[in-house]
């Protein structure tokens, strides 16, 4: 086989591949599309003190992985409730424990959901620690879900497009925070 034929072969072969993800579009948490990382602890107090998480507070993280989030809203923050969403069923039973452990199992729920389709619209806080290309694509809904007023803090990696009004590093990472602006606004950001 020629090296040009062999060439070609390649592509075609890595376009078939690309076809099947191409096609599940925008908008749609593949499986594990964004692999656990543990949010470090400091991390954690940090989005919870940027979201001045209190007793009036329904805080949902998206990818909630061990359910570190929810838990210390509920535990160290005084949250009335926290929600934890993520697609791996083994994050979920984790999360579950540990709220279990942690004596909050009465104020903290998981839910083993994707972030596109969960409704979150009762949240006043919402976490997350996604890639740029997850978050990216859920700003609209975002603006669309929640009520204006109500927090989004983000770890590590931006949610491209919305200007964080507050940035802080912890370990050298960003902590990131948006209040959702009013409807005419989230509206032409959604643009």
């Amino acid at each position: 086989m020629t090296a040009s034929r062999l060439l070609r072969l390649s592509c075609a072969l890595l376009l078939a591949a690309a076809l099947p993800l191409a096609a599940q579009g925008r908008g749609t948490l593949r499986p594990l599309d964004v692999p656990f990382a543990a949010t470090p602890h400091a991390a954690v107090a940090k989005m919870l003190e940027m979201a001045k998480v209190g007793p009036e507070d329904v805080v949902y993280d998206l990818g909630s992985g061990d359910g570190r989030i929810v838990i210390a809203a509920v535990r160290d923050f005084g949250a009335q409730a926290g929600i934890g969403v993520d697609l791996d069923p083994k994050r979920v039973a984790e999360g579950r424990e540990n709220a279990r452990r942690a004596g909050v199992a009465d104020r903290v729920r998981f839910i083993r959901g994707d972030a596109f389709k969960v409704d979150f619209s009762e949240a006043t806080v919402l976490a997350m620690y996604m890639s740029p290309r997850i978050n990216a694509e859920l700003l609209p809904r975002i603006l669309k879900t929640m009520k204006p007023g109500s927090r989004v803090v983000v770890f590590r990696f931006p949610i491209p497009g919305w200007q964080p009004q507050r940035t802080e590093k912890i370990g050298g990472q960003p902590v990131r925070f948006w209040v959702v602006p009013d409807r005419d606004a989230a509206a032409r950001l959604s643009r």
